[in-house]
């Protein structure tokens, strides 16, 4: 987290989400339901416009970047999700939660090719 020209790293209790979930356990997740929805009242990430999003492959140096030139109040920055997340998620039949469908590189074809074996 970003804030007044710090960053400052944030780690969830343990018991404060479902480590079971393979959604509930994504950084994304975590941060909306304990941090955007139940202390700044941000309930729908999509439509929500006191929320933006900045790709990965810009840096922490855009986030900061908003924040100090008053653009944004506070800035996250969140681990990528994994490969084994995104199977899991697959898997279990789920759709990736807003925000966490952001890939660097992008693939040339757009496929995403996951063996079945």
């Amino acid at each position: 987290m970003y804030l007044d020209g710090k960053w400052y790293s944030l780690e969830a209790l343990p018991g404060r989400y479902d480590d079971k979930d393979p959604i509930g356990v994504l950084d994304v997740t975590i941060l909306s339901n304990l941090v955007l929805d139940a202390i700044l009242g941000i309930k729908d990430l999509r439509t929500d416009k006191r929320i933006d999003f900045v790709g990965g492959i810009r840096g922490l140096g855009e986030l900061s970047r908003r924040v100090d030139s008053g653009e944004m109040e506070v800035a996250f920055a969140l681990y990528p999700v994994s490969m084994g997340q995104l199977i899991d998620i697959a898997d279990t039949g789920n759709i990736m939660p807003p925000k966490t469908t952001w890939f660097e590189p992008k693939l040339r074809s757009g496929l995403f090719i996951h063996s079945l074996d």
